[in-house]
């Protein structure tokens, strides 16, 4: 008649074996901790393009508030569509910097400055924006160096706009004959948002439609959250493979800057 056979286990296994399960459930608390933090409050996100110069660089590293707008199934990570619509939303005001979701694919990360609201009418004449029928005030700031990000520096027109309600920022011009120089009257829709980038004409924005490669109107739930500060910046081709550029590439003088 066999006998069930129960090892003791000594002292020291038991230990070893209660360390890792506490070691784990603290990796654990540390994800949801995380997690939650990412989904309610703070989110980073790197500038991977310069649409946004003079205001956003390359390489810029900010960070988003996620409940400056309310939630969306936006606001979880991949996007699970477990509802739609906006929980608890704030809407946004002409000129906030934006972090969204590409309305024609619900996943790529896109940064613009809201222009048009619900019922703006947005054109484009001559490189001048009007918005409802009024061009919108600009003053010439001067002249800035700009990387082409194709191996040559150009010169380019700074502009200081002030948008109604009294937003105003900095905006960057090539000149008033560029293909996006010139549009159609767009009518934002209802919960839709009208984004543009802050270099006029470095930027596929929603005056270039989806079918067209663009952004076109932003649905309120594509909106992920308001960008607030620019924590750190690198300049293009840091790398973290490369420890010598984090201090040789870095741009301290846009450490911990508020964005306006």
């Amino acid at each position: 008649m066999s006998e069930n056979v129960h090892a003791a286990q000594t002292p020291e296994k038991t230990g070893a074996v209660s360390e890792i399960v506490e070691i784990v459930k603290t990796v654990v608390y540390a994800l949801l901790i995380a997690l939650v933090l990412r989904v309610l409050f703070f989110q980073p996100f790197t500038i991977p393009s310069a649409s946004m110069e003079p205001n956003l660089y390359q390489g810029d590293y900010i960070i988003v508030s996620k409940f400056s707008y309310g939630y969306s199934r936006h606001s979880i990570p991949f996007s699970p569509p477990i509802f739609s619509g906006r929980v608890l939303e704030h809407k946004p005001q002409r000129g906030d910097i934006v972090v969204f979701k590409l309305p024609r694919d619900g996943h790529t990360d896109y940064v613009k400055r809201v222009i048009g609201l619900p019922g703006d009418r947005i054109q484009m004449k001559n490189g001048l924006l009007y918005l409802n029928d009024k061009q919108v005030p600009r003053t010439f700031v001067g002249t800035v160096k700009e990387d082409s990000g194709y191996g040559f520096i150009r010169d380019v027109a700074s502009y200081r706009e002030t948008l109604p309600g009294g937003k105003t920022f900095l905006t960057n011009d090539f000149g008033a004959d560029g293909e996006l120089d010139n549009t159609e009257v767009f009518v934002v829709p209802e919960g839709h948002y009208f984004m543009m980038g802050d270099n006029r004409d470095n930027s596929s924005d929603s005056r270039v439609p989806p079918e067209a490669g663009g952004v076109g109107y932003v649905p309120a739930e594509n909106l992920v959250g308001k960008a607030q500060i620019i924590l750190l910046s690198w300049q293009p081709g840091a790398s973290v493979l490369k420890p010598w550029t984090w201090i040789l590439d870095a741009r301290p003088s846009r450490f911990f800057h508020v964005l306006q």
